[in-house]
């Protein structure tokens, strides 16, 4: 039986808790082999970003070609691509592509540093929105993609999903942790209804990496052979869990990671 490959195109976190190292930790923890393809270099920890080292684009294109020549990757994970100079190249090299692409659009780290220059956003929506099975903004992200405010309710996120959908990918997950209340809400927009998932909201300050670890799940387990709402909904429980057991976690002083290997250890 061939093995589930996934691959994520992303920054590197070396306070390991978000970006590639979250993205390798999840697609293992849900039984699928992991490659990588690093964008930037992140000085990072729990509380904030201190230096990013953007990765030169043909070195992007390099470890692309490297990869996609050799490893039968079934699903590609989009984060953390920083630049135009890299969305281009990823964007290049991805147009051929048979097998799902999940689009994580990283704008913004946990401790409020920026992950992706202001230039890129449009080069972003331009080159990247046409090639997605699926983008995953937060409410935050989905608000700056669309020039807009964020959504303060439910009418509004599925009115904010249209218009994401009207951009090109193929569903929208517009994730609903940055709301208020007690239950989170997240709404997958696909070719059926809108498809709300909810959790009971944790109180935890270890949130670092959700992100990441959500769109890295919901590849691998398309790189299973989940269908789309299987994936994300798989997803959704895994990180709903993870969140619930970081606690049991005593990483840094600021947002710790989610636990990746809840199931493990």
């Amino acid at each position: 039986m061939p093995t589930a490959i996934a691959l994520t195109i992303a920054g590197s976190d070396s306070g390991g808790g978000a970006g590639i190292q979250a993205d390798l930790k999840a697609m293992s923890a849900r039984g699928v082999y992991g490659a990588s393809v690093i964008t930037a270099v992140t000085a990072q920890n729990t509380t904030s970003v201190t230096a990013v080292h953007e990765i030169p684009a043909d070195v992007v294109a390099a470890q692309i070609d490297a990869v996609l020549s050799d490893l039968d990757v079934r699903a590609i994970k989009l984060g953390m691509l920083f630049s135009p100079a890299i969305i281009d190249v990823v964007a290049d090299r991805l147009a051929g592509f048979s097998g799902a692409i999940v689009l994580d659009p990283v704008m913004i780290a946990k401790s409020g540093d920026a992950l992706l220059q202001e230039a890129a956003v449009d080069t972003l929506l331009r080159r990247l929105m046409p090639l997605a099975t699926l983008v995953t903004p937060n409410l935050p992200e989905a608000a700056q993609m669309l020039g807009t405010t964020q959504a303060p309710d439910h009418e509004t996120m599925v009115a904010q999903c249209k218009a994401l959908r009207d951009l090109g990918p193929g569903a929208v997950l517009l994730k609903g942790g940055h709301g208020t209340g007690d239950t989170c809400t997240d709404l997958l927009w696909s070719d059926a209804a809108p498809l709300p998932l909810e959790a009971a909201r944790i109180d935890t300050r270890n949130t670092h990496g959700t992100g990441c670890t959500y769109s890295a799940t919901i590849a691998a387990e398309l790189a299973k052979g989940a269908t789309l709402t299987d994936a994300v909904t798989t997803a959704h429980a895994y990180l709903h869990r993870a969140i619930v057991a970081s606690d049991t976690l005593s990483i840094g002083a600021g947002h710790g990671p989610v636990h990746h290997f809840h199931e493990v250890w």
